[in-house]
């Protein structure tokens, strides 16, 4: 696995953001158009194939959305935690959940006075990031 930075620290599941997000889509679409051509004897079938696609659409979103929660908490917790051994004090309140998750990039050694400039300028998330001198590889996210 090369070694993680800015440039290629995004991660996506090929066979999951691609191929079946857009074979969900697809299915919708046909089941629609399914729909709109069947007859008065299929009509049901086709209309609750429209139902079951649209169910699949959202568990496919909420699958990654609630995933990405979890995750979300636990990057917060932890990099509060992380700072509160590396300060002895907890992040400053004003922090954002995203200029946190940013953070979690940072070495030990920049992170303590990158928490305090993303505060006092307001950095956003994608700032922090490319502010990171050490970049601290996260391999374990959603």
């Amino acid at each position: 696995m090369a070694e993680q930075n800015f440039k290629n620290h995004t991660r996506l599941v090929p066979l999951y953001h691609y191929v079946a997000g857009m074979l969900v889509i697809l299915g919708f679409g046909g089941s629609i158009v399914n729909l709109f051509q069947a007859d008065a004897h299929t009509h049901y079938s086709a209309a609750l194939l429209v139902v079951v696609f649209f169910v699949l659409i959202l568990l496919f979103w909420y699958a990654r959305f609630f995933a990405l929660r979890a995750q979300d908490r636990a990057i917060r917790a932890e990099e509060n935690f992380r700072h509160f051994v590396l300060t002895g004090k907890p992040f400053d309140s004003q922090l954002r959940l995203g200029q946190i998750i940013g953070l979690r990039f940072a070495s030990d050694a920049e992170f303590p006075e990158l928490a305090k400039r993303a505060v006092a300028e307001n950095l956003s998330q994608k700032q922090i990031k490319e502010s990171v001198k050490n970049w601290r590889a996260d391999n374990h996210r959603v």
